[in-house]
């Protein structure tokens, strides 16, 4: 699958472990930064990436900050990108089951690494059940 990340400096060590993570697993990645911990304003990472999400370019996005609001609200300004803020594995599942939600939001300050990790992985091998829930999501956008 190809998946597109990125976030903000409260995300980057995050970040970093989840590229290996996703690429050992076969995954291709593209890193839409940022590129150390340094300060950065998230959303100069964040329209990117959710330009390539909405243009098709990758399948599914990740996006990491420390509260994992600012990334989310960026995010959701893109058409077609429904980008769902996780701190289960529940919401995880849920997001992409009922929402098809296209971008993970995590909140780096608030979960641990391994829990992080779970909640990419049940997002990307969940999939969306279409039926009701289509109908719903074709009316997000405006």
């Amino acid at each position: 699958m190809k998946i597109a990340i990125g976030g903000d400096h409260a995300g980057f060590k995050y970040k970093k472990r989840l590229i290996s993570h996703l690429e050992d697993n076969g995954h291709e990645v593209k890193d839409f930064g940022p590129h150390s911990d340094d300060s950065v304003d998230y959303p100069d990472h964040v329209h990117p990436l959710a330009s390539a999400i909405s243009s098709e370019d990758f399948e599914l996005g990740i996006l990491i900050c420390g509260s994992g609001n600012g990334v989310a609200m960026t995010a959701n300004k893109h058409e077609n990108v429904r980008a769902a803020l996780c701190w289960n594995t529940e919401l995880a599942a849920l997001a992409r089951q009922h929402n098809d939600a296209n971008i993970i939001c995590l909140a780096a300050r608030f979960i641990a690494y391994e829990y992080a990790e779970s909640l990419t992985d049940t997002f990307i091998e969940t999939s969306f059940e279409g039926g009701r829930h289509e109908r719903r999501v074709d009316k997000i956008n405006c």
